[in-house]
């Protein structure tokens, strides 16, 4: 059964669409783009029910991002990355939720989590500093949240190294105009942010390790299945759905150019068994990417709901899988690209942008696929997986 937020982006397809290139040139969402966001409910999709969410299984809430993203690859990402920050912070201490959202259930909490600063102890809490790229919609949020290396309180490192997530609100965490200069997903507006001494409470931070393996629910007493999955089952999941739909949307237009178009030597292309055997090989690889990613993520949710502990062999086989998926996705791409005629590389033809944004999201550091394939490779074997490769899984 289809969701409604999913049911809603689908009707609103055409509006997303024709907003695209006008965020491509803003270099970020357009306030029209947010707004239809906002009213489909995607972001809300993960957010607690007592915020005003819908506490989705997060297979619909891909669902919903690879619609946008079919549409809108920049409005897509951003439902990916911003889109997961409500899963977090329903396992922060409550009084975060509370900030977040008392007034406005609509409130967008934007990150990076690359541990770009130092949070030293301080009363009550930490001081933080740092600078951090790739704040993917940032202009929307009004709160980020923060990868930190926590200090020694001399504004060190501690050690050993101890990564938290750290949320700041946008008043101690300026968006850096000029930042974001790039040949894909410019749409996004993924700029730096700063942030000088602010000081942070403790009850807006908690410790990577018990997101990533899925404990911080129990800690606080959330009882839904959904807030029990680890962070790199969750976090990768709207990112990889963002590209499998930029890669839809991509095969979508590149169709409907195909219809009518006739190559220099006068055949149609209608008529090219050639160029209709790669479009349909390539649809039948996108289609692949998509039911394995959703697949992946159904069977951890399934796990963790019967009660069962989730495996490092569990985890890291999603793990693998949808990097692979992306990586599909992509190269299925590629092979219709290069196929599209002369006409595709026109800067007025939605076929390149699509295919700039989803070699842009394969870079997106979640999508490396060396240490995710050797580390499942490892644990495959029954072989001991070091713990610096376990961040990642």
């Amino acid at each position: 059964m289809t969701h409604e937020v999913v049911a809603r982006v689908e009707e609103l397809g055409p509006e997303f669409a024709a907003l695209a290139e006008e965020n491509e040139q803003l270099g970020r969402l357009s306030d029209k783009t947010a707004a239809l966001l906002r009213s489909a409910g995607v972001i809300r999709m993960l957010q607690p029910k007592e915020f005003g969410g819908y506490a989705a299984h997060p297979r619909d809430y891909a669902e919903a991002v690879m619609a946008v993203a079919r549409n809108d690859a920049a409005a897509g990402w951003v439902s990916g990355v911003v889109g997961v920050h409500p899963w977090e912070l329903a396992q922060l201490d409550h009084r975060a939720a509370q900030e977040v959202w008392g007034d406005d259930p609509d409130t967008w909490m934007a990150s990076p989590y690359m541990p770009g600063g130092i949070a030293d102890p301080a009363e009550g809490g930490y001081v933080l500093s740092g600078r951090w790229p790739f704040s993917s919609g940032a202009d929307h949020c009004a709160w980020n949240f923060l990868g930190a290396l926590a200090g020694n309180g001399s504004g060190a490192p501690a050690q050993p190294p101890k990564v938290l997530h750290v949320l700041v609100p946008r008043a101690d965490c300026p968006v850096q105009d000029g930042t974001w200069d790039v040949i894909g997903l410019s749409g996004t507006g993924s700029k730096d942010v700063v942030v000088d001494k602010a000081l942070i409470p403790e009850h807006r931070t908690i410790d990577q390790l018990e997101v990533q393996m899925g404990t911080a629910a129990d800690r606080i007493g959330l009882t839904e299945t959904l807030y029990k999955l680890p962070f790199m089952a969750m976090f990768p999941l709207g990112i990889t759905a963002a590209v499998i739909g930029i890669c839809e949307g991509g095969l979508a237009v590149h169709l409907s150019q195909q219809r009518e178009r006739v190559a220099v030597t006068g055949v149609q292309i209608k008529d090219d068994p050639y160029v209709l055997y790669a479009a349909a090989e390539a649809a039948s690889e996108i289609q692949a990417s998509r039911v394995q990613l959703l697949d992946g993520i159904s069977r951890l949710y399934d796990k963790k709901d019967a009660g069962q502990e989730l495996t490092l062999e569990d985890r890291s086989t999603v793990r693998r899988n949808q990097v692979r998926c992306a990586w599909r996705a992509v190269s299925a791409l590629d092979e219709i690209f290069v196929r599209s005629g002369g006409n595709a590389i026109r800067r007025g033809n939605p076929v390149q942008r699509y295919w700039r944004d989803a070699h842009a999201g394969l870079q997106h550091m979640i999508h490396v696929p060396g240490v995710s394939y050797h580390a499942n490779a490892l644990v495959s074997m029954g072989l001991e997986l070091p713990p610096a490769m376990q961040v990642l899984i």
